[in-house]
């Protein structure tokens, strides 16, 4: 298991992006405040291994992802605050997004894991 943490809260703004863009913008809990309506916070977790193509992400118990792209931030920035942009089953190319292919978006919820291994 490369990371492991545990969704805290879900902000009001966070389903809209994921239905509007299937993205869901991850941050450690209480690390920036004024994000947190756009957010889904989760407990701070240590990358023990940078993430790479081909890993798989899991979101709560049976949602799993094929990792296509990783941006040039990703690893960076789950090491600093847990900070990383999921992107489902579509293009991107932003340096802090993590791009997954698989079923089809997540209903999450308060206490799910989110690991990638």
């Amino acid at each position: 298991m490369k990371y492991d943490v545990t969704i805290t809260n879900i902000g009001s703004l966070a389903p809209n992006f994921l239905e509007n863009s299937s993205s869901i913008i991850l941050l450690d809990e209480g690390v920036r405040p004024n994000l947190t309506e756009m957010v889904v916070e989760h407990t701070a977790g240590e990358l023990t291994d940078d993430v790479k193509v081909g890993d798989t992400l899991t979101m709560g118990a049976k949602r799993k992802y094929k990792v296509v792209s990783v941006g040039e931030a990703v690893n960076e920035n789950l090491r600093k605050d847990g900070h990383c942009t999921i992107v489902i089953n579509a293009e991107g190319s932003m340096p802090g997004q993590l791009i997954v292919k698989g079923s089809l978006p997540p209903r999450l919820n308060l206490g799910d894991k989110i690991t990638i291994e």
